[in-house]
């Protein structure tokens, strides 16, 4: 009776142990301050909308917050999550903690990244989204030219060129300490994916678009996140996910462009463009056909043996 009594327990505290909720731990990316931001001094700010979800600004140490799914659905493959805030603010809840979890939820390990953003003096204000880069605007605003699938709305704004760089590098360090770590994380290092939102989908549009290195990643999903860079696509490209409203301004242009360059150059692309949709949805449900780029994310990563 005594060892039948212990058999119990064990499998209880195994079942309990595979049952563990998702857990999360903060790593920042860099020793020391971050390379090329060293004199930035401007403080990080945390802002909470009505419905609870978190926005970060003046970000300058950037970390990844780790979340692990149960051991019991690990499906081995991890994903760098990039929130988007027109490079100059991050969504860190609707497209950063949320993803994660709904990632978790399906067995697949996620970094959710804190990249830099532009500097804001305090008194200042933050100002406005450029059209393009996470806002709508209003209809009689003329579409952007792109040309080589490049749809940043600001090109010649230096600030903004080098904390795209930044973020940028920011996110390759965090596609290495993911590969770095897979062993105790439980993760394949040849699964190693990037996924980015709005700019944040800039960001991780050039990390495919870099020279191949540890940092590359394995696969690449962009939500309303057309290049803010030239696109020359390269050989070691990696398979494309994108979905994007339909009339999205610039964005599902740009969107669309980067299918497009994937396609000419002959690497795997899908792109899903929903009606009635104009701006960024992150995880927010709307009762459209939109609410499924959920679904059809977990398709594309089944099709492509990556779940």
């Amino acid at each position: 009776m005594a060892t039948r009594t212990v058999f119990v327990i064990a499998m209880l505290l195994a079942i309990a142990a595979d049952a563990d909720p998702q857990t999360s731990e903060e790593i920042r990316l860099w020793p020391g301050k971050a390379p090329g931001s060293e004199a930035w001094t401007v403080p990080e700010a945390v802002t909470t909308s009505p419905s609870g979800d978190r926005t970060i600004a003046n970000v300058s140490d950037p970390t990844v917050t780790v979340f692990l799914p149960p051991a019991g659905s690990v499906t081995r493959t991890a994903v760098v999550v990039a929130p988007g805030g027109a490079l100059r603010v991050l969504g860190w809840d609707n497209e950063g903690v949320k993803v994660a979890q709904w990632l978790n939820a399906n067995g697949i390990a996620a970094l959710v990244l804190k990249y830099r953003t532009l500097q804001t003096m305090p008194g200042r204000g933050r100002g406005a989204a450029p059209a393009g880069i996470g806002s709508a605007a209003p209809a009689q605003r003329k579409e952007l030219e792109i040309q080589r699938a490049n749809a940043n709305p600001e090109p010649d704004d230096r600030a903004l060129r080098e904390v795209l760089r930044m973020a940028t590098a920011d996110a390759q360090q965090a596609l290495r300490l993911a590969r770095r770590n897979a062993a105790a994380w439980r993760i394949d290092p040849a699964r190693v994916g990037i996924m980015g939102f709005s700019a944040g989908g800039g960001v991780a549009v050039g990390t495919a678009l870099a020279d191949p290195s540890d940092s590359s990643p394995d696969f690449l999903v962009s939500l309303y996140g057309p290049s803010l860079q030239d696109v020359d696509v390269p050989m070691h490209a990696p398979p494309l996910f994108i979905a994007v409203g339909a009339t999205h301004f610039n964005v599902t242009n740009g969107c669309l462009a980067l299918f497009a360059a994937w396609k000419a150059a002959g690497k795997p692309a899908e792109i899903h463009v929903y009606d009635q949709v104009s701006a960024g949805f992150g995880m927010t449900k709307r009762g459209l056909p939109v609410d499924a780029w959920t679904d059809r994310l977990l398709e594309w990563l089944a099709a492509r043996k990556l779940r």
